[in-house]
């Protein structure tokens, strides 16, 4: 067997010891007598896994218990459908950051249940840059603020997210959760679909202030309701369980490497390993993101001529790198570099590229 290098935006890479250990006890989970697919997710063996993974998850991202942690079946456009029912009043004002396509997409799906306002906003810049906080026009009435930490499509990051004031601030941090220490007190809620940094597609991590919990929200099934999802343990209904138990796998793998600040210090070289290919190819590849705004995790680059795309990819894939098509709102290339991405696989890109800029330069 040889694994490629991938780059796709995820789903993503995972790492593979995490793949062995899942795939180690596929047909037979510990003694259960059955595949960790297959006991109930009630019983005593998915029980302690389901806790296993929380405690962990606490202790990677040092989530203080004042802090809830729910797992959600879904991905993170189902939490941004959720928010404003669980955490608004009926027409209550919400104020969106737009810094990207996802933010676009979170403040589409709050906007059907709530007065969703545009705080600030990048696009006429073409999501190059971030929206600079002095020019942020916030509500005071507010029931949050919603930010998105890290766009995948445009690849823009805050490396540093504003204060908010007095109003909550509600992050998606899906493409960058784990990449390095994060102040989880700064936030009233943290979300992030779990297929990037943390495990596999279909389960997302949802970090609740305990004290937004008690807001009235709006009328909602319990199915819904963080607050009986929480009471429930995040079992309400049958969870994804597998997901479950692969991010728990992958947590516990981030833990055993060093934790967010061994990641946080891999992150930053394979960034600046891969925009410092870009920026000395003498413009045959180009990155079009403010330099200070520029993601670690998702980076979009163009060719200098568009015709030799596909040449780029289909030689790319030869040499055992793929994933690397960017998104139809942009086109062009993306690589995206999360936590399971070793520096081999970058350094693999990076030599690349520079080879296929002496063959069709």
């Amino acid at each position: 067997m040889s694994r490629a290098y991938n780059f796709s935006p995820g789903p993503a890479m995972l790492p593979e010891p995490v793949l062995r250990q899942a795939q180690a006890t596929l047909l037979e989970y510990a003694d259960a007598g059955a595949s960790i697919l297959e006991i109930s997710h009630r019983g005593p063996e998915f029980l302690a896994v389901a806790r296993q993974a929380e405690a962990d998850l606490r202790t990677l991202l040092a989530i203080p218990d004042d802090y809830a942690v729910l797992f959600t079946a879904g991905g993170a456009t189902t939490v941004q459908a959720l928010l404003p029912l669980n955490f608004a009043a009926p027409g209550q004002p919400c104020d969106y950051v737009i810094s990207g396509h996802w933010g676009k997409t979170a403040l589409k799906q709050a906007a059907p249940c709530v007065d969703a306002r545009i705080a600030a906003s990048s696009e006429d810049g073409g999501f190059r840059d971030l929206p600079p906080r002095a020019q942020w026009r916030l509500s005071p009435e507010a029931a949050y603020v919603h930010v998105t930490a890290n766009e995948t499509i445009h690849g823009v990051e805050w490396r540093a997210i504003p204060e908010a004031g007095e109003v909550p601030l509600v992050a998606d941090f899906s493409s960058s959760i784990a990449s390095e220490p994060l102040d989880v007190t700064r936030f009233g809620v943290i979300y992030a679909g779990a297929q990037k940094n943390l495990g596999p597609v279909g389960i997302t991590v949802v970090i609740v202030r305990r004290d937004l919990l008690e807001r009235a929200g709006q009328a909602r099934a319990p199915i819904l309701d963080y607050r009986a999802q929480l009471a429930a343990e995040s079992m309400l209904n049958t969870p994804p369980s597998w997901n479950w138990y692969v991010l728990g796998l992958t947590v516990r793998w981030m833990l055993d490497e060093g934790g967010v600040a061994e990641f946080a210090r891999r992150n930053a070289r394979k960034a600046a390993l891969l925009y410092a290919a870009i920026d000395g190819s003498g413009g045959f590849y180009r990155n079009e993101v403010a330099p200070a705004a520029r993601s670690r995790m998702n980076v979009p680059f163009f060719l200098h001529d568009p015709a030799l795309d596909a040449l780029f990819l289909a030689e790319a894939k030869q040499a055992g790198l793929i994933g690397l098509k960017g998104h139809r709102v942009l086109g062009g290339m993306r690589a995206s570099l999360y936590n399971a991405m070793p520096e081999a696989g970058v350094q693999a890109l990076v030599e690349f590229m520079r080879e296929f800029q002496v063959r069709h330069g």
